[in-house]
Order: structure tokens, then sequence, then C-alpha cells
């Protein structure tokens, strides 16, 4: 079975204050975060994962560092959010579903493995922290069938927060991507997420990995709370 697996990479990351697009950022270990990503899909899914990663600014340098990878290009990175580059990879991947990630994710190899069963089985799901719930994060809240109801930053009430790791099943992904195209383009695919459950009743799971390391870093604060895992 070959899986496809989408990494994020096309947005600025100006937040952190470096001139090299964040997944490049070294990390305490010698990595550089997307380093640590290949790293951890290629022990999950071994020769089956077929990467593809959406590149923008500073894309050269990216392509450079991984020239092996397969890439989709953001063009309008500087004027477009997650959505437009989840869009993008979308339609790039087929038919099969897809797992995906933010590219500037530090996270726990065993993540992966967790998701294994439910990508096997083709059922989409979100990432999931209930650890904290934290203001300016994504959080969510669940359906009375324990599916996620709602998924935004605006949340009131969430039980959690989503790390940044997704799969969307092959049944789903029509959906996904029609309201992908759909959502203003400074949205995160999140949103597009939330859209598809309201209104095309796809489901998603939380698959909840509060008990490892996920950290998704914005900041330089972020940036040390990664390396004291790695």
């Amino acid at each position: 079975m070959s899986y496809q697996i989408v990494i994020l990479a096309a947005g600025m990351g100006s937040r952190l204050g470096r001139a090299l697009p964040k997944p490049l950022t070294e990390l305490g270990d010698g990595r550089s975060i997307m380093q640590q990503q290949r790293d951890n899909i290629r022990a999950a899914f071994g020769s089956d994962a077929r990467i593809t990663t959406v590149v923008g600014y500073r894309a050269e340098t990216i392509v450079e560092a991984f020239p092996d990878g397969n890439y989709v290009y953001n063009e309008r990175y500087d004027q477009t959010n997650t959505s437009k580059s989840l869009l993008r990879a979308l339609q790039a991947t087929g038919k099969k579903g897809v797992l995906w990630m933010n590219g500037d994710v530090v996270f726990d190899p065993r993540v992966l493995g967790r998701a294994l069963a439910l990508i096997d089985e083709d059922r989409s799901f979100v990432t999931v922290n209930t650890a904290k719930v934290s203001d300016e994060e994504v959080k969510y809240t669940l359906s009375t069938d324990g599916h996620i109801d709602q998924l935004s930053k605006t949340v009131v009430g969430g039980i959690g927060e989503a790390v940044g790791i997704n799969y969307i099943s092959r049944d789903d992904k029509r959906a996904l991507v029609r309201q992908l195209a759909r959502v203003d383009d400074q949205d995160y695919f999140e949103r597009g997420l939330e859209l598809a459950i309201a209104e095309d009743g796809v489901r998603v799971l939380p698959l909840d990995i509060s008990d490892l390391y996920a950290v998704e870093v914005d900041f330089a604060e972020d940036l040390e709370r990664a390396n004291e895992f790695v």
C-alpha cells in the first residue's frame, strides 16, 4: 500500500524572524524541522510514502535541501494562507486519501504510528491535544457522536487543540477540495474542513496524542520548547 503525504511549507514564517523558510530551521539535534518530519514519515511508512511538499517563499532553498521530493508551488504564498496551499496539494495527489501536516510541526515519531490504523482504514481524522487550550491555537468541539464539530481559532468552549497533522479519506477528499476552493484566501485549511463537516456531512475523528509531544514552531520560545524533546 502506498501513502500520500503532504507537507505545507509555502509560508514566509515571519513571526520566527529568520531569513530561510521556517521548515529549514535547525533543531538542537542538527536536523531541520522538515528533516525530522521526513524522518518520522519514513520511520512510519517506509518506502511506501510519497511525500509532496507545497513550497512558495524561497522555494529553491527547500528544493535544494530535499532534491528527491515532489513539489507543488503556491505562487501566491504571500497573499494566501494554508487553505490554498492544501487545495493545490490535494488537487495534485489524485483520488487517494492524504495525510498532511504543517511544515513547522516538530512531533514525536510515535504520532504517525498511532495514526496508521486509521489511515489504513481510510478514516478522516484530526490529531488533537486535550492537555491545553490556548486562545491563539486552533481549537475544536465534538458532536454528540464523538466526531469533530467546530474547528477554528475562534471556537468558544474548545476541549482541546488541533495539532496540525491530519488525514482526509478518499471518500471525503472531493468535499474538502470543493470547500477549500470556496473559502477566503486568508483562511486556514481548518475552515474548509469545518465547512465540509457542516455542509457535506464529512465525519472527522479526533485522534488524541496528548501523551506525545507535538510543537508548532511559530516563535522563538516554541523552538526552545521543541528542542527539549528532539
